[in-house]
């Protein structure tokens, strides 16, 4: 493993630890996951992936604003923790990939389900046989 690697992998847990610890105390930021770090080669900037337990925009813009304003803090707390010498400007970024996920789960379900439907001869809908 790289030292970035090292680096980002120590990054998410720093960051995560801080949420789930509930050093960030901002409600907006309540049901926010962090997903992965990724931290530029000179260090000078380090994108945080999260995520959102909600599909609503409005959580989504609360979300991200509140990420926005616990930017500072984030990094000073990061800062105390990591042994490096510059600490990289934080930028939060939706990552959707969960959320992709499981619509993808969902829509296999619909398909498998409607297959499960026409293999019986019942109409899925309904319940009732076809005639």
């Amino acid at each position: 493993m790289s030292r970035m690697d090292k680096l980002n992998q120590q990054f998410k847990r720093e960051i995560s630890t801080m949420f789930l610890m509930g050093e960030i105390r901002d409600p907006r930021v309540t049901f926010v996951t962090i997903t992965f770090a990724d931290l530029s080669r000179d260090l000078s900037y380090a994108h945080i992936g999260y995520s959102v337990l909600s599909d609503d925009p409005q959580t989504l813009r609360a979300a991200q604003e509140g990420l926005n304003s616990a930017s500072g803090r984030v990094r000073k707390l990061v800062g105390e923790r990591i042994g490096v010498r510059h600490i990289p400007e934080i930028k939060f970024v939706y990552d959707d990939s969960i959320s992709q996920a499981v619509r993808m789960t969902r829509t296999l379900d619909e398909i498998k389900n409607e297959r499960d439907g026409r293999g019986t001869g019942k109409d899925v809908d309904s319940g009732k046989e076809d005639h």
